[in-house]
C-alpha cells in the first residue's frame, strides 16, 4: 500500500504512463468528456473535491511544462485564475476559447472530473520531461 502521494490508482497509473508533452485535464462537474478519453471521476458531492485540491495534488506529483485554460476564466472566474497563477508562476499559460478548450481535451490521456461547481474551472496540464 502507498503511504503518500496520490492514492487514486487510476490517476497514479496515468501519471506513471505520461511522456513528454502528453496532456491531462482537470475539469469541473460540467466539462464534457469526449468519447474515447479516459474519465477519472473523483467527484463525491458538489464542491468535493474542489478544483484547487486536485490541482494542488497534481502539481506535487506531475512534471508540468505548460498549462492551457479557457480564456473565459479571466472574467468569469478570476479567483480560480489567481489560484492557478499562484500555483504555476513560472509556467506559460495558453488561453483558448472555451469551445477550443473542449476540443483540445480530445488529446488528453485522461480527464479528472472534480466536484467543482464554478464556471471555467478547467485546466489542461502538459507534461514536462524530468531530465
Amino acid at each position: 500500500m502507498k503511504k503518500h502521494g496520490i492514492l487514486n490508482s487510476d490517476i497514479d497509473k496515468v501519471l506513471a504512463d505520461l511522456g513528454h508533452t502528453d496532456q491531462i485535464t482537470i475539469g469541473d462537474l460540467g466539462l464534457p468528456i469526449p468519447a474515447g478519453v479516459k474519465k477519472i471521476d473523483v467527484a463525491l458531492a458538489i464542491g468535493t473535491p474542489s478544483f484547487q485540491e486536485v490541482v494542488s495534488l497534481m502539481k506535487e506529483e506531475m512534471a508540468i511544462e505548460s498549462i492551457i485554460l479557457a480564456e473565459e476564466i479571466q472574467y468569469e472566474n478570476p479567483d480560480q485564475l489567481e489560484f492557478i497563477i499562484e500555483q504555476f508562476p513560472d509556467l506559460s499559460i495558453v488561453y483558448l476559447t472555451h469551445d477550443d478548450f473542449k476540443k483540445m481535451t480530445h488529446n488528453s490521456k485522461a480527464i479528472i472530473r472534480t466536484g467543482e461547481a464554478t464556471p471555467y474551472a478547467n485546466i489542461i496540464l502538459q507534461s514536462a520531461v524530468i531530465f
